[in-house]
Formats: C-alpha cells, structure tokens, sequence
C-alpha cells in the first residue's frame, strides 16, 4: 500500500476484509490498531508505516528494546530533500503535497519523563549538522505514531529535517485556508521532475543500558541515501520502497507470522527478522552507518 494519507485507512480496511496480508507505508492520521481485532479474525498480517521513519527507524528502536536490559531515550531526525537547493523553498515533495502540509499542521506528539506530551508541529527548532550535508533544520513533527503505546521508553521524540530557513517559510502558509487549494498551488513548485535529485538523510539515537551493563550507551545510526542514476529510482523511493519490499519477502517467505496489526517496532522485536532487513537494504545501497558512544548525563 501507497497512497495519500487520507485514502490510506480505508484502503487498509478493505484489504483486511478481502483476507490479504499488507505491508503499507501510507501515513494515515487514524490508529491502525482500531483494525487489530478485523486483522486477527482474517488471519491477516497487516504491516503499516513500513517506510523509512516511520519504518526503520521503528525497527531500530523495537530491535534495542528487545536487545537491551533497558531503552531511556530514542530521538530521530529524517528529512527528505532536494540535492540542488533552489529557491523559493528549497524543497520537492517526492509524496502528496497535502501530506506534506498535513505534517506541518498536525500536532506532534513527544514523551517526556514518561508522559505524552503534544507540541504544535514546527515547534522547537533547532539546527543539526550532517556530515556530507552541513547544517539541516529540525522541527517537531507527528512521526512517533505507534511508538507512544507500543515502547516503554521514557523520552522519545521525532523531528524532520529541511534545509535552514525553510520553518520560516512555511508556518503561515500551511495554516492558510483552503488546504486543498494550497497543496495544489504548492504542487507545481514542489513536484519532482525526472531533471531532480533528491537525497534522504536520517538520524536516529537510542540510549540506555546493555544487559550486564551499567553505564549507558548511544547507539547512532545515521544514513545518506541519494537519487540512484543507473535505475533512475529517487532516494525517498529506494529508502521507503525496499524498506516495504523487504517486509513483504519475509511475510511471503514465512518469516514473519504475526496476525493483526504490525507496526514496524514489531519486525524489529525479532532479530532475524531485523538483520534480513538490513541486509537486503544494503544490497540496493541503502546503508546505515552505526556508531557506539557512551552517554553523558542528559541531566532529566
């Protein structure tokens, strides 16, 4: 499934209803969880948000919390963006640009200390370096979805990533009624051509403690993918489509049997299931880079 947010509920409804099994990377605003109990009557394994964050970045913090004696912290910072920055936004939209909007303008929801707590979106900007890139933009974005019911992890937050200035540029704008018309004033200037590049750069950070171990630890994986000339597949394409793709070969191999709904913390619980999916990302050049560190105190 791949679809505008607001046809991706319903799409997934159905096809529950026909007994398929689905792996969808539509980022829809409603709980998929209200399908669980639809999923299991079928006998339906129903992946969702299998893209790349939500998606990966699901599958890395589900992998450390089912790997480590504790998980304190998981924080991802992913953005999707055009190699040439060209004004006005310094921004192409490789999805619907009324998904696009609908992120700028949808609540973000974050944990902190344990408790759920919702920020505007485009709230607490702050500036991050990327090494090949430079400086990015961050901002609060509603990417947790799943995570705040399925983890026990006291701080998690998501944020996305665009070049410096762009939060400016866009605040009012997305809250200007009609949002249909806006989205479809925007779609000319932010539709990728087959003449664009584009380039997908994602953080993701989980703190906490190895079994065994007492001081605690930051793992970071950190990944640049770019447009790939030789099939001609945009980066946003490869990072979400082979993260989906890799799914589905486990659910038709047998690898993965989990009737109802699965988010990808999921897959990650299980270890085989993690490292097939890594590995068949690296085989198409999907590659994250993973670094050990050990954590200072945050100080609450």
């Amino acid at each position: 499934g791949a679809l505008p947010g607001a046809m991706g509920f319903a799409t997934l409804e159905a096809v529950i209803a026909e007994g398929k099994n689905i792996v969808d990377i539509s980022f829809c605003p409603e709980d998929p969880f209200l399908l669980d109990g639809a999923a299991k009557e079928a006998g339906v394994t129903a992946v969702v948000d299998c893209g790349v964050a939500p998606g990966l970045s699901n599958m890395i913090l589900g992998h450390h919390d089912a790997t480590m004696d504790r998980v304190d912290r998981f924080e991802c910072a992913v953005g999707g963006l055009p190699e040439e920055r060209t004004p006005a936004w310094e921004f192409k939209a490789a999805y619907s640009p009324a998904d696009v909007i609908e992120g700028y303008t949808r609540p973000a929801r974050l944990v902190e200390d344990g408790k759920l707590i919702v920020r505007p979106a485009l709230s607490d900007t702050e500036q991050i370096e990327f090494p090949g890139i430079g400086t990015l933009e961050a901002f609060n974005t509603d990417g947790l979805r799943t995570l705040v019911t399925t983890m026990s992890v006291p701080f998690m937050k998501e944020k996305t990533l665009r070049y410096p200035g762009h939060v400016g540029k866009v605040e009012i704008l997305a809250m200007v009624p009609p949002r249909a018309l806006t989205s479809q004033l925007l779609f000319a200037q932010w539709e990728l051509t087959a003449e664009d590049r584009d380039l997908t750069v994602m953080r993701v950070d989980v703190e906490g403690v190895e079994k065994g171990n007492k001081e605690p630890v930051r793992y970071r994986y950190e990944l640049l993918d770019r447009y790939d000339e030789p099939t001609k597949t945009s980066s946003m394409a490869r990072t979400t489509g082979y993260a989906c793709t890799a799914v589905a070969r486990l659910i038709e191999a047998g690898a993965y049997e989990h009737h109802g709904i699965s988010p990808p913390e999921f897959i990650g619980r299980e270890s085989k299931c993690f490292e097939a999916v890594m590995t068949d990302l690296a085989a198409r050049g999907v590659v994250f880079d993973k670094t050990t560190s050990v954590v200072s105190d945050h100080g609450g």
